[in-house]
């Protein structure tokens, strides 16, 4: 098949891509001290020119005194760091880029390095990292409000600087998902409850603040997943009306585009039917979505951090699901990661010249 469908421009509401592929966001732990650096600026910098749509960018904490667990993960609020983020999109833009910050807080996870900790108490929605796992202690109801606040302030600042849409972290076992999650949220007021619905309270409340922040043309993002770091197995939705009620919630709150997270895009979510879970959640909001997982390579990213490689590997499925309209955009991860000329080089069929992931890659800004 040929990769002109992953070409052709997409446009919602004030967002306007000149192809679908999606840079999706993947940690880096490069900005010391939280601040971006002329370097990160560089790294994103080179994937805008070399043809990537949207470039979604790491993980960014919002203003929770332990919404990072990594002091070189960058920050999107305070005078320095805002600076650097404004520098990252002056030069995404002076190559005709167009780019969103994730907006993070990783709630229950312990840190990265044993020498730092968080300056302040972690937050979760019942003091559990996982079931049954103690940690912390659960959010007071003000603390609830401000992070709510928090999230709505980063993605006004997001507008201010330049950027063309935001995009909340709500997967993989961090915040937003541990209220989701009936195994670390069990809260009995608003914010929890026996449904998935009345857990996901939380996210629409985030969603509601941030649309009031940005407005009602500016796009906001929100990654999901089934799947948390916790358990890989474990699932929000076990059939299409649970996940239907789910993200009819988000979408009724404010959520414009679903950024949907598979460990391998190619994988069906539910029996009866080979849609994934981007086609499935297309299908049951009428919204945009993302897909995203192992996308044009061989292994899949979990295995990627015990120092997995991965080889090229063939689009076809990817174009010919693409192509049927099960999703809109695809997001690139480790294949981007590895090589900043990897849309450029699918662009022109230089279908020889694409580069193998090797776990060095994580340790550069190339």
């Amino acid at each position: 098949m040929t990769a002109e469908a992953l070409f052709s421009p997409f446009t919602y509401k004030s967002l306007s891509l000149k192809n679908r592929i999606v840079m999706a966001p993947m940690t880096r732990s490069h900005s010391p001290g939280g601040v971006p650096t002329d370097a990160v600026a560089s790294y994103y910098r080179r994937r805008a020119a070399a043809d990537v749509g949207l470039i979604v960018s790491e993980g960014t904490g919002v203003n929770r005194p332990a919404s990072l667990n990594d002091p070189d993960v960058p920050r999107f609020h305070g005078e320095r760091e805002l600076a650097g983020w404004q520098k990252v999109i002056h030069e995404v833009h002076a190559v005709g880029g167009v780019m969103a910050p994730q907006l993070w807080h990783v709630g229950a996870v312990k840190t990265r390095h044993e020498s730092w900790s968080p300056p302040g108490a972690y937050d979760s929605p019942s003091g559990l990292s996982r079931p049954g796992k103690q940690f912390g202690e659960a959010m007071a109801d003000h603390e609830v409000s401000d992070a709510i606040s928090a999230f709505a302030q980063a993605a006004a600042d997001a507008k201010r600087l330049g950027f063309e849409a935001v995009e909340l972290h709500g997967a993989h076992g961090y915040l937003i998902d541990q209220f989701f999650w009936e195994g670390t949220n069990a809260r009995n007021d608003p914010f929890g409850g026996p449904s998935l619905v009345e857990r996901s309270q939380f996210a629409a409340e985030i969603l509601k603040a941030t649309r009031a922040a940005v407005g009602p043309d500016y796009p906001i993002i929100i990654r999901i997943s089934q799947w948390k770091q916790q358990d890989y197995a474990v699932r929000m939705a076990n059939s299409p009306d649970e996940m239907a009620a789910w993200l009819g919630t988000l979408v009724d709150a404010g959520a414009d585009i679903l950024h949907c997270s598979q460990r391998r895009f190619w994988e069906p979510e539910f029996d009866g039917s080979d849609l994934n879970f981007a086609g499935w959640a297309k299908k049951l909001t009428g919204q945009p979505t993302i897909t995203v997982g192992s996308v044009g390579l061989s292994g899949e990213f979990i295995a990627s951090f015990g120092g997995e490689g991965s080889e090229p590997a063939a689009l076809d499925e990817l174009l010919r699901r693409l192509d049927r309209g099960d999703f809109d955009l695809v997001g690139v991860g480790r294949a981007l990661l590895q090589d900043p000329l990897w849309a450029t080089k699918i662009k022109e069929g230089r279908m020889d010249e694409l580069e193998p992931f090797r776990k060095e890659a994580l340790a550069t800004l190339s």
